[in-house]
């Protein structure tokens, strides 16, 4: 019987080929048993305003998908730029996520040294919804109307205040908006989020509001708050009585109020994935359509090239309007 000599030049071919092999085999597993640990959902508000009452009901039902905790941390400040940085910087691994809004698309034209690029820093999961921001007086106010609004401001420049959730925010940009379009001047009084925003407009501090219709519906429906006009292009479903800010004299006034889920750049695209189909089931429950439907929020799911679609459009859109307006930041 003969003897085989085996080299030593097969045996590290051997030995490489069984080391790559296992450790591709471990990269699968390791993508394969994402999440293994609890997600982090950044909302870079303070807690109380409608973005933060979606986050918390989405990440409810994506912890039951991951089966995983799904943890909303609020992070406000800087008009949204402290919650997103901190998701820019993250570790790419679809554990820290982001719960973007108007903001984002906005910030790069506002505030021109942002501590990240907006359109390499991050990863596009999915779009949650759409919905109208509602400009909104208290109850007792002489305000009826935009019209009457309008004409207080145009009586009375820079006395007409107006709360937002931050600078260069949804509720901010449709404040300045208005200004520019109906050549008025009012004060702009800017909070750390929606829910503070909204308790000083209900404690009679600020006299009028741009909220997210789930931030500012259970006050409408109470009674402790009174819309005046909606942003968007057409009347919201959720307010049927209640006329564009459009219709109500300001033509070619639009704003469209949105939710977004990003991840950090560089996530690998199975965790893209996972995270996609998991905000697709959570935002698709009964639970979660009930009680954001009720408020105004369109829900409108779909794949992360279509969310970085409708962002590229946005972007042209309010650059232009930006420039054109001449919005500066106070």
């Amino acid at each position: 019987m003969k003897k085989r000599n085996i080299s030593s030049a097969c045996l590290k071919a051997a030995f490489v080929a069984i080391t790559g092999l296992t450790a591709a085999l471990a990269g699968q597993a390791a993508h394969a048993a994402f999440p293994e640990r609890p997600v982090r959902l950044i909302v870079p508000f303070a807690p109380g305003g409608g973005t933060d009452m979606i986050s918390r009901l989405l990440a409810e039902g994506m912890a039951r998908e991951l089966k995983q905790p799904v943890i909303v941390e609020n992070k406000p400040g800087a008009g949204t730029t402290i919650g997103s940085d901190e998701v820019a910087r993250a570790r790419p691994d679809g554990y820290t996520l982001l719960m973007a809004t108007f903001a984002h698309v906005v910030n790069p034209y506002l505030h021109p040294k942002l501590p990240y690029d907006t359109d390499k820093a991050f990863a596009a999961i999915s779009m949650i919804g759409h919905s109208p921001s509602v400009l909104v007086v208290r109850p007792d106010s002489p305000i009826k109307s935009v019209k009457d609004l309008i004409e207080t401001a145009k009586q009375k420049p820079g006395t007409l205040t107006y709360a937002s959730q931050g600078v260069g925010t949804s509720a901010h940009l449709a404040g300045e908006l208005l200004e520019s379009l109906a050549k008025i001047n009012m004060s702009h009084v800017p909070y750390r989020g929606a829910g503070p925003a909204l308790n000083d407009l209900l404690g009679g501090h600020v006299d009028t509001m741009f909220g997210t219709a789930a931030a500012v519906g259970p006050s409408l429906e109470a009674g402790t708050l009174r819309a005046l006009g909606v942003t968007t292009a057409e009347r919201s479903p959720a307010l049927p009585d209640t006329p564009t800010i459009a219709e109500s004299g300001v033509p070619d006034y639009v704003l469209d109020s949105w939710y977004g889920l990003y991840a950090p750049a560089g996530t690998p695209p199975e965790v893209i994935a996972t995270l996609n189909a998991a905000a697709h089931k959570a935002a698709a429950t009964e639970t979660f359509r009930k009680k954001v439907q009720g408020e105004g929020l369109v829900i409108s799911t779909g794949t992360p090239k279509a969310l970085e679609d409708y962002i590229k459009g946005e972007q042209a859109r309010w650059k232009k309007v930006i420039s054109s307006s001449n919005i500066t930041l106070d």
